[in-house]
């Protein structure tokens, strides 16, 4: 994610975020049988996948953390 992204993420609400993750996780699953099968070439896609994962996690405990 870029920059841009992650401050557009900021603005969002904790329930879109956490849909968002359930998308992202559904995302990974299916990727990780593609390389499992070895019909993904591009093997850095589960990597991308979890780092946008922990990112938007990042910004739900943020917001979590504001809100107390």
């Amino acid at each position: 994610m870029k920059i841009k992204e992650i401050k557009d993420l900021k603005t969002k609400t904790v329930k879109d975020l956490e849909t968002l993750v359930s998308k992202k996780k559904l995302e990974l699953v299916k990727n990780t049988v593609k390389i499992a099968g070895g019909k993904e070439k591009n093997l850095k896609v589960a990597w991308i996948l979890r780092k946008e994962i922990a990112q938007i996690m990042t910004v739900i405990k943020t917001k979590g953390l504001e809100g107390k």
